[in-house]
């Protein structure tokens, strides 16, 4: 009955899987997304000109947090000891917007995709939030999964 879904048991009802009988293996999971916004609102980040503070600087912390907190937002998700995140926000080459990506890390049972998807999320809502009072027309968009490593599925790299 559950057509290969881990999280789905015999019966049909949602479980969180036992990882108790797997290898602790190297996990990196690196996610991305991409706010775009209007020109004058990147020209105010680029400026520091908002009156929370340093838009990039909270943005990064909030991601940071958002990937500790995963368990915690994600119902069926393990608590998993990240021994490293990173986030970085580089202006988009296309448009008027900024590249948000993240990379996570663990020595543990399970893999850290889920940490690595929540903490570009949580990165790109903080923009909005520090940014809304002038540009509400700022989209998130192309919240995916770049790459990941580790674990008895290897490795996967996004086309």
């Amino acid at each position: 009955m559950n057509e290969g879904f881990s999280h789905i048991n015999e019966s049909g009802d949602a479980q969180m899987v036992d990882v108790g009988q797997k290898d602790v293996t190297d996990r990196i999971a690196v996610a991305s997304c991409r706010v775009t916004m209007l020109q004058q609102t990147l020209q105010k980040i680029r400026d520091g000109g908002f009156e929370k503070g340093d838009v990039l600087g909270v943005a990064k912390v909030a991601g940071v947090m958002a990937a500790k907190s995963t368990a915690n937002l994600i119902p069926l998700c393990h608590p998993i000891p990240l021994t490293h995140i990173d986030i970085s926000i580089e202006e988009s080459n296309e448009d008027f917007g900024l590249d948000i990506e993240a990379s996570v890390r663990a020595l543990w049972k399970t893999g850290v995709e889920m940490e690595a998807l929540t903490a570009v999320t949580i990165a790109s809502l903080t923009v909005y939030d520090m940014c809304k009072s002038l540009d509400k027309s700022m989209k998130i968009e192309s919240v995916r999964l770049i790459k990941k490593s580790g674990g008895k599925q290897g490795d996967f790299l996004s086309r």
